[in-house]
C-alpha cells in the first residue's frame, strides 16, 4: 500500500542526512522551483511568513508535482489551526516553541483521530484526497510526522524528556530563537550558543530520536552535521535570492558584497 508521507520513513533512516531549505516567500512557484533542486524536504513557515491555510494549501499543491517533501511549521502549538492544516493536506507538521514534555503531547494529540487523539473528522478534504485514499481515516494517524522545535535553553535542557512523548518522530533546535534566549540576538555563531546546540544533538543521540537544524550557510549546516544533526536545513528561498542579488550586483560594480547574517530561522 502507498505511504501517505514518505518524509516519515525519511525521518527514521539513518543511512542518510536529508537537507532541505525553508520557504519564506510564501509563494507556490518559488516552492516549486525548488522542489526541482534536489532537496529532501522544503518548510512551508506559517510562522512568521503572513499565509493563512489557502495559501499554504497552494503551497503543498506547488510541491506535491516534484521530488521534495513538505514540512509545515504551523504558526503555534494550537489545535484548530493542527486540523486545518492536515485537512489541507499536510502531513509532516512543525511545531514551534515546544517547552515541555506536556506542550509536546498536546501536540501530538491535535494530529490523531480518536481514540489516541483529538482531531476532528471531516469526511472528504485535500488530506484525504478529496476521500479517494483507502481507509483514510484508519492510516492517517499512522502516517502523520510530528516535529517538535526546542527554541530555548529550558527546552533543551528538557530534550529527553520531550523526546520520550509517543508520537514525536523527530526534533529540531531553532537556532536563532535559542541564541537569543541566550542573550546572543542574531549570533549563533556565538561559542555559547554553538556547545548548547552540540550538547542537543549528543541528548537526542541519546535518547535515539532524529535532531534536525537550520543554518544560514552550508559551511555552518556542515558543522552542524558534523555535531550529530541528522536532518538540516540551509536557509531560505528569499535568503539565497536576495544573497544572490547582492553578490551579481557587487560583481558589477566592483564592490564587496555584504555579509550575510547569521540569525537562522
Amino acid at each position: 500500500m502507498e505511504p501517505l508521507n514518505p518524509f516519515k520513513r525519511t525521518l527514521a533512516d539513518t543511512a542518510q542526512t536529508p537537507i532541505g531549505t525553508w520557504l519564506m516567500s510564501g509563494a507556490p512557484s518559488t516552492a516549486e522551483a525548488l522542489g526541482f533542486c534536489g532537496f529532501d524536504f522544503l518548510v512551508v513557515d506559517m510562522e512568521h511568513v503572513p499565509i493563512g491555510v489557502p495559501g499554504t494549501a497552494d503551497i503543498l499543491r506547488a510541491i506535491s508535482g516534484t521530488p521534495a517533501q513538505p514540512v509545515v511549521r504551523i504558526a503555534w502549538n494550537d489545535q484548530v489551526l493542527v486540523k486545518r492544516v492536515m485537512d489541507a493536506g499536510a502531513r509532516t507538521l512543525m511545531v514551534p516553541f515546544v517547552e515541555t514534555a506536556d506542550e509536546a503531547l498536546k501536540a501530538v494529540s491535535y494530529t490523531r483521530y480518536p481514540p489516541e487523539g483529538v482531531r476532528g473528522v471531516a469526511a472528504v478534504h485535500r488530506g484525504s484526497r478529496y476521500g479517494r485514499v483507502p481507509d483514510y481515516l484508519r492510516r492517517a494517524n499512522d502516517e502523520v510526522a510530528v516535529i517538535v522545535q526546542l527554541e530555548t535553553p529550558g527546552a533543551v535542557s528538557r530534550l529527553a524528556e520531550i523526546a520520550a512523548v509517543p508520537g514525536v518522530d523527530a526534533l529540531f533546535v531553532g537556532p536563532g530563537d535559542l541564541s537569543a534566549a541566550m542573550g546572543h540576538l542574531g549570533d549563533i555563531a556565538h561559542g555559547d550558543v554553538q556547545a548548547a546546540i552540540a550538547d542537543a544533538a549528543r541528548a537526542a543521540r541519546a535518547a535515539g530520536k532524529p535532531i534536525g537544524i537550520v543554518g544560514p550557510n552550508p559551511d555552518m549546516v556542515r558543522r552542524f552535521i558534523g555535531y550529530g544533526y541528522t536532518f538540516a536545513a540551509v536557509a531560505s528561498d528569499m535568503a539565497m535570492m536576495t544573497g544572490r542579488a547582492a553578490e551579481w550586483q557587487a560583481a558589477l560594480r566592483g564592490e564587496t558584497p555584504a555579509p550575510t547574517g547569521e540569525a537562522a530561522y
